[in-house]
């Protein structure tokens, strides 16, 4: 019993912070498609974002457009996206011409990219409490 006592104060009086005392979560509406690192469909470096990070096939990323930056979707804030499971982190960013729209990364596998196509979802998306 003393040991149950013990566990549940350690926990409770733990130095880390939880994850969801570290953002504020907004939420909003966006068209979601995906896309590959492939050079036909991004640019001559595929695997290289306009942030400059390199692209790993099988983790999951996002570019995000433009105007989404200035709402708080910057490089590395997580995301979670209606309909898919886990946390996505801003890599990449999408040419100016887009707004509320994000890109979700698919690494080469075109056809995932393809039957995804282009969705209405709503993303809820973590934005840091400053200390």
């Amino acid at each position: 019993m003393r040991l149950i006592i013990f566990a549940i104060l350690l926990v409770t009086f733990s130095c880390k912070e939880s994850p969801k005392e570290l953002y504020t979560w907004q939420s909003m509406e966006v068209t979601a498609t995906a896309y590959n690192s492939l050079a036909y469909q991004t640019s001559s470096e595929p695997n290289i974002t306009a942030f400059g990070d390199s692209l790993q096939p099988g983790k999951k990323y996002i570019a995000v457009s433009r105007d989404l930056l200035k709402l708080g979707l910057k490089h590395n804030i997580p995301v979670k996206i209606e309909g898919l499971e886990g946390i996505y982190l801003v890599k990449d960013k999408m040419h100016s011409r887009w707004r509320k729209k994000i890109d979700i990364y698919m690494g080469e596998d075109v056809k995932a990219a393809k039957l995804w196509g282009k969705k209405t979802v709503c993303i809820d998306y973590g934005i840091p409490i400053s200390e």
